[in-house]
C-alpha cells in the first residue's frame, strides 16, 4: 500500500501513539486524536514530523465532538481510518458490575468507534480502508479461561456492530478490519504481556497494508492470521 492519508482516532498513547508512528515512519501523512488539552507523545511525534503529523483534539464518546471532527477534516480524502479505544475498569464477573461502568466501557469500547466509523466513512477513498482496534478476548471461541466480562463483552459487542456495518455497506468497496495486536505489554495488556508495541504494531500495519483493496471485512491478529469470531 502506497503511503497516503491516515486518521488515527486515539493515538495520544500506547498502541494508538505507535500506530501512527508507524505510519508517519513509512511517509504517510497521519491525522491523530487525543480526548484533552494536555500534551502527549502524539505532540512530541508532531513536532518531529515535519508537517507528516498532526494533532485534532476528539473525545469520541461525546458525539458533539465527533461531529465537529468531521466537520473540520470535510475537505480531507482518508487513505486509512483507524479507531483505537479500549478500556477497562476491573476483572469483575458480571453480575456484580455496576450498572454505570458496564454503560462507560460499553459506549468506550463499541458504540463510540462505530460512531467515528459511520460519520467518516464518506471522507474515506472509494478503495480505502476502515479498521477498528479489537481483541482476541472478543472471540466466543476463543473464550476459554472466562474473566474480564465486560471487557470481553464490549470487543464481541464491536466486532458484532463491525459485522452489521458491513452488511449495510455490502456494496462498498472499503477494506473492513477487526484488528486484534496481540497480548501487548500496555496499560491494559499489563506489564506481564509478551509483546511490547514495538513488536505487535509494525505487524498490525504490515496486515492493514497487505489486505489494502480487498472488500468485506476481515477480523485479524497482529500476524495476520484470521481470528476466530
Amino acid at each position: 500500500m502506497s503511503a497516503g492519508t491516515a486518521l488515527i482516532v486515539g493515538a495520544s498513547r500506547a498502541l494508538g501513539l505507535g500506530l501512527a508512528t508507524e505510519y508517519a515512519r513509512r511517509g504517510w501523512d497521519v491525522i491523530g486524536t487525543v480526548r484533552g488539552d494536555q500534551r502527549t507523545g502524539l505532540h512530541d511525534l508532531a513536532d518531529a514530523s515535519d508537517g507528516r503529523v498532526t494533532v485534532e483534539t476528539l473525545d469520541m464518546t461525546e458525539p458533539e465532538q465527533i461531529a465537529a471532527l468531521r466537520e473540520r477534516l470535510a475537505e480531507r480524502t482518508l487513505d486509512l481510518l483507524f479507531v483505537n479505544a479500549g478500556i477497562a475498569r476491573g476483572d469483575i464477573p458480571a453480575g456484580e458490575v455496576p450498572t454505570e461502568m458496564f454503560v462507560e466501557v460499553m459506549v468506550t469500547n463499541a458504540l463510540s468507534p462505530m460512531r467515528v466509523v459511520e460519520s467518516f466513512r464518506s471522507l474515506v477513498a472509494p478503495t480505502g480502508t476502515i479498521g477498528v482496534m479489537s481483541s482476541r478476548q472478543g472471540s466466543l471461541n476463543l473464550n476459554t479461561n472466562g474473566g474480564q466480562d465486560v471487557y470481553r463483552a464490549s470487543k464481541s459487542a464491536l466486532n458484532q456492530l463491525m459485522r452489521s456495518y458491513a452488511v449495510r455497506y455490502a456494496d462498498a468497496a472499503h477494506t473492513l478490519l477487526l484488528m486484534c495486536p496481540g497480548h501487548v505489554r500496555t496499560e491494559l495488556g499489563g506489564p506481564q504481556a509478551p509483546l511490547t508495541i514495538d513488536q505487535s504494531i509494525p505487524g498490525v500495519a504490515d496486515t492493514i497494508d497487505r489486505h489494502s483493496g480487498e472488500p468485506g471485512l476481515k477480523f485479524l491478529n497482529h500476524q495476520g492470521q484470521p481470528v476466530p469470531w
